[in-house]
C-alpha cells in the first residue's frame, strides 16, 4: 500500500513506518465496532493520505481523473520486461489520483468489496461502486494506451 501512495524508495519507509506507528497508538481505540481488517485498513489508509496532504503541501502535483484521461498515451513495446514495465505504469497512474480516488482504487485492488471499502471511507456502497467504474475505465483507457472500449 506504501508503494502506491508514495514513489520515493525513502519516503516510503517512512510512510511505511509512519502507517506502524499510528495503528500503534490508535490500536487502544479500537473498540471492535468493525472488524479488525477494517479498522487496520481505515488507520493505514487515513496515515497515507495525511502523507499524500503533507507531501502536496511541499511539491506533489495531483490530478483529476479526466486530466488522466485527457493525458497522452504511453505505449511500450513487447518485451522481457512488459510485466515490470506495465506495473510501474499502472502504480504511477494510480500514484497521480487525488488522495480519496486513490483510496479507494488501492482497497479495491486489495480485493476489498464496495460495503467494505464505504465503511473505511464513511460513504455509500453505491457511491463506491459508481466511482470504483468510473476510476476503472479510466485507468483502463489511459493503460491501454487511449484506446476507448464501447460503452
Amino acid at each position: 500500500m506504501a508503494s502506491a501512495y508514495e514513489a520515493n524508495p525513502e519516503e516510503r519507509r517512512d510512510l511505511l513506518q509512519d502507517i506502524h506507528v499510528g495503528l500503534w497508538r490508535s490500536f487502544i481505540a479500537f473498540d471492535g465496532r468493525c472488524s479488525l481488517r477494517t479498522w487496520v485498513y481505515r488507520v493505514a489508509h487515513n496515515m497515507a493520505t495525511s502523507h499524500v496532504i503533507r507531501q502536496k503541501r511541499k511539491n506533489s502535483v495531483l490530478v483529476t481523473l479526466e486530466a488522466i484521461d485527457a493525458m497522452p498515451a504511453d505505449v511500450h513495446g513487447a518485451g522481457a520486461e512488459d510485466q515490470r514495465l506495465n506495473m510501474e505504469r499502472l502504480l504511477a497512474l494510480v500514484q497521480r489520483l487525488k488522495p480519496l480516488d486513490r483510496q479507494m482504487t488501492l482497497l479495491y485492488l486489495e480485493g476489498m468489496d464496495a460495503a467494505s471499502i464505504g465503511e473505511v471511507m464513511g460513504i455509500s456502497a453505491g457511491n463506491v461502486a459508481t466511482k470504483i467504474h468510473r476510476i476503472k475505465n479510466i485507468l483502463a483507457h489511459r493503460f491501454h494506451g487511449g484506446e476507448r472500449d464501447a460503452e
